[in-house]
């Protein structure tokens, strides 16, 4: 039974008793900074900032260049520009990925190929990528699901055998590592969300990451409308004018101020959200193979980042029996993406070359228990004795 009544996704309109989703963290110094914008001449994008916040995130992720987007969807959206995919082109990304991938693709006139993942992560398979790939494939994107590193080494073999770029969405996994690597450094083009459902957040925001400087001179006026403002303000010409295709993809200094707080308080944030994933890693761990329900795992020389911790049931009706149960306990736990290929667009502008049987069975099978930096000892003990007492 997929209703989306079964949890809600945020919570917003939650009972004072009830234990929500998610809940955005909130840093000291987001209200100081929101008051220097606001009592400031400035507050378009590229600001103090917006290049304090960016200095932050280079720093977390060791990345060359970054560039701060509205949000996920218009970095992937640039990156799909970026790299010039047109009519004629093809994508390969997981089917279980949310929406922004497949349409930053289709935007462009592409075709996104759908292929299956690995049902323990929830990653992109690179056995079904290689199985897809044809003289047309022009780009592979991963996701890295739940803040847990996809499988590299293969993917970016193939990368460097058929020449196609690897496009990282990384919107779970800043702070994460493969082999010691950044999350979203890997590949030709990565992005990051700031949205309130993530770890770091200002409201609604991103980043693209890029190591290539070529690509980054480029994207840089590709932000900004297609004009070379950028250069323009860094004193480098003495008027700026359209240059390129592009769009409106710079960030408010408002929002950038936010996300400056949330940055400066990243260590803080994570040693929250790891408290609590250990919690739920080490006190379902006995229901769990009591239940043969499987719980998250994170494989050998990844460092996952606990953006979200989730457990997998028998059954599709099991797991909705356990969303109910936990709904009356006052607890939300809902379920996630419904594949892509499944969808109205996605057999509109894509192709499936083998059917994603595991995201099939990923999605029907998947919830997710509540996590933030904030929860406390109390209400993650309600949740782990309500998960406890359910049985079938």
């Amino acid at each position: 039974m997929r209703v989306e009544a079964l949890a809600t996704e945020s919570g917003h309109c939650a009972t004072p008793d009830r234990i929500i989703f998610s809940r955005p963290y909130r840093a000291a110094n987001e209200l100081a900074n929101l008051a220097t914008v606001l009592e400031s001449d400035h507050s378009h994008g590229d600001g103090q900032f917006t290049k304090s916040a960016t200095a932050r995130l280079k720093a977390i992720v060791g990345s060359p260049h970054a560039l701060l987007t509205t949000s996920c969807t218009h970095a992937l959206e640039l990156g799909a520009l970026l790299l010039e995919l047109g009519p004629g082109d093809e994508a390969i990304l997981p089917s279980f990925a949310f929406s922004s991938a497949a349409t930053a693709i289709a935007l462009r006139g592409a075709t996104c190929v759908f292929v299956d993942i690995d049902i323990e992560t929830g990653n992109i398979d690179a056995s079904a990528v290689s199985e897809a790939v044809t003289e047309h494939t022009k780009a592979v994107l991963v996701m890295h699901y739940g803040g847990v590193a996809a499988d590299m080494a293969p993917l970016l073999e193939l990368a460097e055998l058929h020449g196609f770029a690897l496009i990282e969405d990384n919107a779970h996994g800043l702070g994460g590592t493969w082999r010691g690597r950044a999350l979203g450094t890997l590949g030709t083009v990565g992005t990051q969300s700031f949205h309130d459902t993530k770890n770091v957040h200002c409201g609604e925001g991103g980043a693209l990451l890029l190591s290539d400087d070529l690509l980054m001179e480029r994207a840089e006026i590709m932000r900004e409308k297609g004009t070379d403002r950028a250069r323009f303000l860094r004193g480098q010409v003495d008027k700026y004018s359209w240059q390129d295709i592009g769009s409106s993809y710079l960030p408010s200094e408002l929002n950038a101020a936010v996300l400056d707080a949330q940055l400066s308080e990243f260590d803080a944030i994570q040693a929250g959200r790891h408290r609590v994933w250990n919690a739920y890693s080490k006190g379902l761990s006995r229901w769990a193979s009591a239940h043969d329900a499987h719980l998250m795992t994170i494989p050998p020389e990844r460092e996952h980042t606990a953006h979200l911790f989730y457990l997998r049931m028998p059954t599709e009706d099991s797991r909705d029996r356990l969303i109910r149960h936990l709904a009356k306990s006052g607890i939300s736990a809902p379920f996630h993406y419904v594949p892509l290929d499944t969808s109205t667009a996605g057999k509109k502008y894509g192709r499936t070359p083998n059917p994603c049987v595991r995201s099939a069975e990923f999605s029907s099978t998947i919830l997710r228990l509540p996590l933030w930096p904030l929860l406390n000892v109390d209400q993650q003990d309600r949740i782990l004795d309500a998960v406890d007492a359910f049985s079938w």
